[in-house]
């Protein structure tokens, strides 16, 4: 009997988990071990590098098929709005249970600050007022788009995507032939990721053992209650608040929705990459999930860039974390800029591994904490992005579903 590939994944994700507890039981300096590691480095890259390949062709056909799919401006209208309120409303959700969560558990209290001298400070983010951030981020919008193209830069792409989508729209008949070409170009996309996909449970194995062999216990151990308040409200967010979204808008069986999104969610906790993880979600809502193609390649992409949940959740809560480690009170207003700039912040990261540490630096000065403070969260950091990767990645799917049902009743 043939193993499904969603089977597949969930038992290579065990023996990742079990494999990367053995090497670091064994020893990380142990010769055996060192060549385990570098082997699962290897090949957990490969997977990775795989999916990045595919990656930039994937958006840019998805988003302007997706939109010129819709065909009548108003069809695109609504979907636009709708998707923009949700990913507000998650966002704003995950924030604000964050702030409550901190203020209640009052993490960081009583930890030594002599925590920081021992940890890395050499982080590369520049250093940048609220304004100067704002002012990039729209610039980072708008530019050449062979210069994206050639970068990578997804957020740009996914503009210029969406134009070129809309001006399809408009020009009907006009540009069939496009369209057309833009169409098998995708069906090409999805077809190497349905190759890439058979090498998911090796890489996920891979990256897991690499990742709990690397992980500094020691340090993680002294930050245990921040940790326990992230998880927590991380957790409470994907597995009560967008499910029970879900389910009042969309109608939606919580049950039916992990069934079917469970290969992306491993993906992305293994991974911690939601542009990475891109490929399969996608194939996960239109495939297991029956969302609309159309609804969903412009949903999704966009939600891999501009729909981060998981990383406002984690970014609010650690500057309310390092405001206790400085013994510094944030008042109600001090919090409410902290709400507003992780909101931009989550929505200018881009969808890498750890992305969140670069805009954390934005949030901190927000409020007049330290910058420096961050050294602090790189011990952690790496085994967080997993749970808040795997959430940023429900909620695009989750949105491509409620989406798709107000647009429908509208």
């Amino acid at each position: 009997m043939r193993i499904s590939l969603n089977t597949q994944i969930f038992l290579s994700a065990v023996l990742g988990i079990a494999l990367g507890l053995l090497f670091a039981k064994m020893g990380t300096q142990t010769n055996g071990v060192k060549q385990g590691i570098y082997l699962c480095s290897l090949l957990g890259t490969l997977f990775i590098d795989l999916l990045k390949m595919v990656l930039v062709p994937l958006v840019f056909t998805s988003i302007a098929v997706g939109v010129a799919n819709l065909r009548q401006h108003s069809q695109l209208h609504r979907v636009w709005i709708s998707t923009l309120g949700f990913f507000m409303l998650s966002m704003a959700l995950a924030i604000v249970l964050a702030l409550i969560a901190s203020n209640w558990f009052q993490p960081g209290k009583g930890l030594s600050l002599d925590l920081f001298q021992g940890a890395n400070q050499d982080i590369a983010a520049k250093q940048m007022s609220f304004a100067e951030f704002i002012a990039g981020f729209l610039h980072g919008l708008f530019i050449n788009p062979f210069t994206a193209l050639a970068q990578s830069n997804v957020l740009a792409i996914v503009m210029f995507a969406l134009l070129l989508g809309i001006a399809l729209v408009m020009g009907g008949d006009r540009y069939r032939n496009i369209l057309v070409l833009l169409q098998e170009g995708l069906e090409l996309m999805l077809r190497m990721v349905g190759w890439i996909m058979r090498l998911a449970p090796l890489g996920i194995l891979a990256l897991l053992a690499q990742l709990l062999a690397s992980q500094n216990m020691a340090v993680l151990g002294s930050l245990a209650q921040f940790v326990a308040v992230v998880l927590g409200t991380t957790l409470l967010h994907g597995f009560v608040v967008l499910p029970l979204l879900l389910f009042l808008i969309a109608k939606v069986s919580p049950l039916r929705f992990f069934k079917g999104a469970r290969e992306a969610l491993i993906t992305a906790f293994a991974t911690s990459s939601s542009s990475a993880t891109l490929p399969v979600t996608l194939r996960c809502a239109e495939q297991h999930l029956h969302v609309n193609p159309s609804i969903a390649g412009f949903v999704i992409p966009l939600g891999a860039t501009a729909n981060m949940d998981g990383t406002a959740l984690y970014e609010a809560s650690a500057a309310l974390f390092v405001a206790n480690l400085a013994g510094i009170e944030l008042d109600l207003g001090q919090q409410l800029i902290v709400f507003f700039t992780t909101m931009m912040a989550a929505i200018g990261a881009p969808g890498i591994p750890s992305a969140g540490m670069v805009t954390m630096v934005m949030v901190l000065q927000s409020v007049g904490l330290p910058a420096e403070a961050v050294a602090i969260l790189l011990p952690i950091d790496r085994l967080l992005d997993t749970f808040r990767t795997m959430v940023n990645v429900e909620g695009d799917m989750v949105g491509s579903l409620i989406v798709q049902r107000l647009v429908k009743e509208k």
